[in-house]
């Protein structure tokens, strides 16, 4: 296999960056009325929709750890990543043909075993492509990462709701089930171009007790990494809520674009729409631009940052809440969709600044034979976010401006307990942080 031209990216890459996107647009697609579906179709109360939805999340996250423990230690990244694509495909496929609580159930678990074989390995495996010499790669292929990642969700998110509007829920599964199975296919495709790290349990329990000089051993390491990623849960209490809670509220507009009355579900398309302006913006000119003027941009200043910026979007959730209320009581025509893009933007912003980042970060700081254990643990760190909502929401004990209210706060706090974390953790240097040219 030739060798990648320095600043190139090696042969590989385009066969996981497609498939990549076409894994997410089957994911996000059928995510994007999940809980529509669970409301409008098996009956469930608004909160109990929410509340399922967030536990589905939380699934599809906890599952990478035992798949980061198969691609370190027994089947390494590129047959796990292989193999557990077909429960994905079928989970998929289960969903468009068996229209049931148990079918939903069976199809939901299946997805998510397919995804704790994705998710910790395919973002470790394309850094596995890129060469020790040139590492300089890593930050523009984390950026092209989520990119490709945006591109698939934004495609996603705006067809299956339409689908699901004007034929039904088993052709809006369905399709997600023929973009999961293009993503396999077009993943095989590529094995000839890859660079496969062997598995080793030996290997990976001598690294654990390994210590470098001067470092503490790489169990030590890991902890370090779970102390940062502890906070950010919180992130994904809030973020993943553009899935859920923030639909319900578009529901609750007027969705009136150019003539075009807009599906509630095809407005979280703003997520991946802010993703794919933000994230050239940042790399191109923000961060560049900072650098000039003196300022030091680690990951962890960037992802700090971002908790931050978390805060001011369900702040502004908030508001708009208010509004909306108002207009209810009042009797009034509800406030427009439109009103929501602030809240949107701010959400993409900090996922910018704490998800793209992260991803290097987690890849960078972890020990060379526990990459995918790292990155299924920040996977747990997303899994905690989303139970965290589904608990609150069965609860059921904030309504309206309260409910945003309260997850504000708790964000609040975690952006300072994030901050503190930061301040404490001695972050290597090896490669430059995401976003940098």
């Amino acid at each position: 296999m030739a060798e990648p031209a320095r600043g190139r990216f090696p042969p590989s890459i385009k066969y996981l960056a497609w498939n990549e996107a076409a894994e997410r647009y089957s994911y996000y697609g059928m995510a994007s009325i999940l809980a529509l579906y669970m409301r409008d179709h098996l009956h469930l109360p608004e909160n109990l929709a929410t509340s399922g939805y967030q536990a589905f999340v939380a699934a599809v996250y906890l599952t990478p750890i035992a798949g980061a423990l198969i691609a370190d230690w027994v089947w390494g990244r590129y047959r796990t990543i292989l193999w557990l694509s077909f429960g994905y495909v079928a989970g998929h496929v289960t969903l468009a043909l068996w229209e049931t609580g148990w079918g939903l159930a069976a199809g939901l678990a299946l997805i998510a075993v397919g995804a704790g074989g994705i998710k910790p390995c395919a973002s470790a495996f394309g850094g596995d492509q890129i060469p020790a010499e040139n590492q300089t790669l890593l930050s523009r292929l984390y950026n092209l990462w989520y990119w490709m990642i945006n591109v698939g969700s934004t495609v996603g998110t705006i067809t299956i709701p339409l689908l699901y509007e004007r034929v039904g829920a088993s052709v809006a599964f369905g399709v997600p089930a023929l973009a999961m199975a293009l993503a396999l296919v077009v993943f095989w495709a590529g094995r000839g171009s890859y660079v496969k790290v062997p598995p080793n349990i030996a290997a990976g329990a001598h690294d654990a007790a390994a210590t470098a000089p001067g470092e503490p051993p790489a169990g030590g390491v890991v902890l370090r990494i779970v102390a940062v990623f502890a906070p950010v849960s919180v992130f994904w209490a809030l973020y993943f809520q553009y899935g859920s809670k923030w639909t319900f509220q578009a529901e609750a507009m007027r969705r009136d674009v150019l003539g075009l009355e807009l599906a509630a579900a095809q407005v979280t398309t703003l997520n991946a729409v802010c993703i794919l302006t933000l994230i050239p913006v940042f790399s191109l000119f923000v961060y560049p631009w900072l650098e000039r003027h003196g300022v030091r941009l680690t990951a962890l200043r960037k992802m700090s940052a971002g908790m931050f910026v978390t805060v001011l979007s369900f702040v502004a959730a908030a508001l708009v809440e208010r509004a909306l209320l108002e207009t209810q009581a009042a009797g009034a025509p509800p406030p427009h969709v439109g009103w929501q893009v602030p809240q949107y933007v701010l959400m993409g912003v900090a996922e910018v600044l704490v998800s793209v980042t992260a991803l290097e970060f987690a890849f960078s700081q972890a020990p060379k034979r526990m990459k995918s254990l790292v990155m299924g643990i920040w996977y747990v760190t997303i899994a905690s976010g989303s139970i965290l909502t589904a608990v609150v929401a069965a609860l059921n004990r904030f309504q309206g401006v309260a409910y945003y209210g309260f997850f504000a706060g708790l964000m609040l706090a975690a952006a300072f307990a994030f901050a503190l974390v930061a301040r404490w953790y001695p972050e290597r240097q090896a490669a430059p942080a995401a976003g940098a040219a």
